[in-house]
């Protein structure tokens, strides 16, 4: 029961990633770079959909290989790891859409604004291995 909970919430988190990835690049001007707020086809600024859709899909899989840790799964570990690996290409490509003289300007980093972003995705990632290794 617990497995099959596991596999649903994981899913679950990967949809969000996909829907969350599709909305930005909808949102993406022909020169490449991101349009106005509200620009995808979920008419959502970036803070909201990160909170509505990115925020969940870190979390859903952390849950999934907690209630599920004594359930033996590759499927599921191999689903853990495509959640961690969507996270890190998510977090690359806003590094390196980044406009570097508007961050000198604003005194922003995007790589120490994202790392969190990479920190949870290699998590996700090291669960998902672990979870692999042990079925």
């Amino acid at each position: 029961m617990a497995k099959a909970a596991a596999l649903v919430i994981t899913g679950i988190a990967i949809a969000l990633l996909v829907i969350y990835g599709a909305d930005v690049a909808a949102g993406v001007n022909v020169d490449g770079e991101v349009g106005e707020q509200g620009d995808g086809f979920l008419q959502m600024d970036h803070m909201t959909r990160g909170l509505g859709l990115g925020g969940p899909a870190m979390v859903l899989p952390l849950i999934a290989y907690f209630i599920s840790r004594n359930d033996s799964s590759k499927g599921l570990g191999g689903m853990i790891l495509i959640t961690g690996i969507l996270i890190i290409i998510g977090a690359v490509t806003v590094i390196g859409m980044a406009d570097l003289s508007e961050a000198e300007e604003t005194a922003r980093n995007p790589l120490m604004e994202n790392a969190p972003l990479l920190v949870v995705g290699g998590i996700q990632m090291g669960l998902g291995v672990l979870k692999i290794k042990k079925s």
